[in-house]
Order: C-alpha cells, then sequence, then structure tokens
C-alpha cells in the first residue's frame, strides 16, 4: 500500500481468446475492468456488461463476476485494475470490512476509459516506477474515474417451461415480434400467464425483458462490425433510428460513440507482471459459450 493513504494500484493484462472464461468469482479489493483491444463481457448478479475499449466496470470488493473474452468473434486483452484502499479509520487493524472503495461506489458501476486513464494505468504497471511517482499517478488514475448512465442488461430465464420456450426463442432470433398472445397460443398458454411468468420469474416485464434481450444480442454484433442498419433490423427494430434510441436510453451513448475511439494501437504493460499474469490465468479455462441464468 501507498505510504501516503493513497489506495496501492496493481495492474495486469490477460489475453482472452474466444470462448475462454474466468468464471464466478470474488476479489478482496475493488477491481477495474475493461478490454484494452476486442471486446470482453462481464457477468454479475446484477446484471450483464459488454465493455470495449471505451467502458470500464468497477467491481466493488466480494461481488461475484465472472468474465468472457473474444465475445466479438477475436481475441480480446482483457486488463484488471485491482485498487487496494487504505483502512477506514474507524476500522479495526486486518479486520472484516477494513476496505472502503474510494469513490463509496457499493454497485458495480460503468466508467468511462479515456485515452489519459489508459495511458495512466499502463504508466502503473511499471515495476520501476519510484515512489512518489507512483502516488501521483495513482491519485490521478482514481480522480478520472466518472460513472456513466449504463443500464445492465440482465436477461434472466424464467422457470416455467411455457415461458422459457418463450424466452429461448427471442434468444435464438431477437427479431420476432410475437406478442405475448401469438407466443402463448405456439407453448400453450394464455398472454396473461406468460405475463405472470416472466414478471414472477425475471422480475422484468416481458417488454422489458424483450428489450433487454435484443439490445444484448445488438451489442457482440456491434462489437463484431455489423452496421448499425443491419443490427437494428437483425434485433427488430423497425428502424435504425428505433434502435439507436433505444441503445442511447439504455446505455448512455449512441453506438457509434460507445465503440469509437478505440487506442491506435495497443501497448501491453510494463515486463514484471508475470506473477499477476500467472494468478489471473490459473483462473481461466476454456467452456464452451452458454446463456447466463440467474
Amino acid at each position: 500500500m501507498s505510504g501516503s493513504g493513497h489506495p496501492a494500484i496493481m495492474v495486469g493484462d490477460v489475453t482472452m481468446t474466444p470462448g475462454t472464461r474466468f468464471d464466478q468469482h470474488r476479489h478482496p479489493v475493488p477491481q477495474l475492468a475493461w478490454a484494452v483491444s476486442g471486446v470482453v463481457r462481464i457477468s454479475t448478479p446484477g446484471g450483464v456488461w459488454v465493455l470495449p475499449a471505451t467502458r470500464a466496470l468497477w467491481i466493488p470488493t466480494g461481488v461475484p463476476h465472472a468474465v468472457d473474452g473474444g465475445v466479438a468473434g477475436g481475441p480480446a486483452v482483457f486488463r484488471a485494475v485491482y485498487v487496494t484502499p487504505p483502512p477506514a479509520p474507524d476500522a479495526p487493524a486486518g479486520g472484516a470490512g477494513a476496505l472502503a472503495s474510494p469513490h463509496d461506489w457499493n454497485e458495480p458501476t460503468v466508467v468511462a476509459v479515456t485515452p489519459l486513464l489508459r495511458e495512466l494505468a499502463t504508466h502503473l504497471a511499471s515495476r520501476d516506477l519510484p515512489a512518489d511517482a507512483r502516488r501521483r499517478a495513482e491519485a490521478v488514475l482514481l480522480d478520472l474515474l466518472r460513472p456513466v448512465h449504463a443500464t445492465p442488461l440482465p436477461v434472466p430465464l424464467p422457470a416455467d417451461d411455457r415461458a422459457l420456450r418463450v424466452a429461448q426463442g427471442i434468444v435464438a432470433e431477437p427479431a420476432d415480434g410475437r406478442s405475448l398472445d401469438a407466443w402463448g397460443r405456439a407453448v400453450g398458454a394464455s398472454g396473461r400467464t406468460l405475463a405472470r411468468a416472466f414478471a414472477a420469474e425475471t422480475g422484468l416485464s416481458f417488454g422489458r425483458w424483450r428489450t433487454n434481450a435484443r439490445l444484448r444480442a445488438a451489442l457482440q454484433l456491434l462489437a463484431a462490425g455489423t452496421p448499425v442498419a443491419v443490427v437494428a433490423r437483425r434485433v427488430g427494430y423497425s428502424t435504425p433510428s428505433a434502435f439507436i434510441a433505444a441503445f442511447r436510453q439504455a446505455l448512455g451513448a449512441p453506438p457509434g460513440a460507445y465503440f469509437d475511439q478505440r487506442p491506435a494501437a495497443f501497448r501491453p504493460v510494463a515486463a514484471g507482471n508475470e506473477p499477476l499474469h500467472a494468478r489471473l490465468a490459473e483462473q481461466t479455462r476454456t467452456v464452451p459459450e452458454r446463456r447466463p441464468r440467474r
């Protein structure tokens, strides 16, 4: 820990090929996570975030999460920035809850990755930084963390067999615009019964659930470079403008801005972080792609 009381920061990068994931785990310190190249998906109990180079997720201490790499079809470089805050003033040494978020964020929070924040993280990966320089850089990096509006996109699957068949059909074909009554005729239930099942078993109305499913599918298509007009059609929007409006409302930016500002060239973190890389690599294994359940 930095002697001045500033949080100590440790940075590591891991290359994740498509199908590679960190299974659900948690950390004893907060983590800032994103993809410095490619796209990664982070799943928490509260939602799922698809993160390009312009967005990072602050994950508070103890929050369970899983990371899928290469979700845009190519490899991704996942960057993990671990932040060790100083003990809270009233916390016993080494006691539970001694670590407090420097921003008092108790829930996963999306932040903008500016070019300066990205370069500072790379700078702090060096083990050769003098102590004073490290403390200054740590303080600036934390000052740069600014939350951006982004709604998590939970798509939990209902337990009711008939509602589950509807959900699976929409995940497989997001553009399917059938009403609940029409779906009910296909699965043997009334539209009202299906609406109750979605609300009771997913915590979302059917309309919100379908919007989340469509936007999540759209994120991965956009990350793979699919044009916005094509994505809008594939996920069930009648016009690109309607899709852009829904995307902006949920994720705080239109699709172009969300995936823009990628670094022109990726600079890996400085040498000397091999032990951190090894510890991260031990948490990974290649698994078949699967949809998250809650």
